[in-house]
């Protein structure tokens, strides 16, 4: 009943068409640095959002809602591959931490259902689209930037604090809940908790490509570091292991080259679902998630 895709963004004004809201070289390998103790063998159930689901990479997935937007080549199965485990992957495009709870569309169940006391490892993506988030922040920054061609910080102007203040009031409980009652249905599994990689890079944004004005790209920045903080702080205080994506993807975000990039931009995006990880980022999810505990 809800969005597809970390969701639906519309890039209003006269030269915008309303857009869905979703990598060509390894990656680096800064979670390496400290793997955690092997992952037992047994059963891998992936739980999560657009970047988790892989929404705008083809093909989709054949067992997933089409709504969904779930790839076959996103990095729960690319994981499930590698390894050779059984995967029972229920990520979905525009999920936030209710759909763990309650049904996201009719026959796609509460994502939380597919969590078994047998399942060994846990993968859970999840916090950007809780209280529209990530959809209000890129629309209405963009929205923001197309009134002063990209000049300015408009967005930054009118919003403020808004977006850090929902993060640490609404966005972390509901995360923190989130994974503490997946640990309760999967005691004995390794749960893992990647966050969010750079959407747009350190200081100088792409106008043509990401119609954000220069002075409101540190500010998004400032606030998805900000939802990487709540969600590692969620994860921690649960009892998982969280992956840092920010990092490794300095370089990779969507004002870089087709073939650097692992984030598509809004215009001149490469898949359907634009402003999400493209193949090559969900590859580089699965090798970050690998090095960090050991797979």
């Amino acid at each position: 009943m809800r969005r597809p895709a970390l969701r639906v963004a519309a890039l209003a004004g006269a030269a915008a068409a309303t857009l869905a809201l979703g990598l060509a070289a390894p990656a680096q390998a800064t979670n390496a640095a400290k793997p955690g103790p092997r992952v037992p063998a047994g059963p891998y159930v992936a739980l999560g959002d657009s970047f988790s689901a892989g929404s705008g990479v083809l093909p989709l997935s054949a067992t997933a809602n089409p709504l969904c937007a779930q790839s076959a080549v996103n990095y729960p199965h690319l994981i499930a591959q590698r390894t050779g485990r059984a995967l029972k992957d229920v990520t979905c495009g525009g999920a936030d931490t209710s759909d763990f709870y309650t049904a996201q569309y009719p026959g796609t169940p509460a994502q939380l259902n597919a969590v078994t006391t047998d399942a060994r490892l846990l993968t859970i993506g999840i916090g950007g689209n809780d209280s529209s988030l990530f959809t209000g922040l890129i629309q209405n920054c963009l929205t923001a930037g197309l009134s002063t061609l990209g000049q300015g910080s408009p967005c930054k102007d009118k919003y403020g604090s808004t977006y850090t203040t929902t993060i640490t009031t609404k966005t972390y409980p509901a995360v923190k809940k989130a994974i503490a009652d997946a640990k309760a249905k999967a005691p004995k599994a390794t749960i893992v908790v990647p966050g969010y990689p750079q959407v747009l890079p350190p200081t100088k944004g792409c106008y043509l490509a990401m119609p954000i004005a220069s002075g409101d790209v540190p500010y998004v920045n400032g606030i998805e570091q900000a939802l990487n903080a709540a969600v590692k702080q969620a994860a921690l205080d649960s009892g998982a292991t969280f992956v840092d994506m920010w990092a490794p993807s300095a370089g990779r975000d969507a004002c870089q080259l087709p073939w650097v990039r692992w984030v598509e931009p809004a215009i001149g995006s490469l898949q359907f679902v634009p402003i999400h990880p493209n193949a090559a980022g969900e590859r580089a999810y699965a090798d970050q998630i690998m090095a960090k505990v050991g797979l």
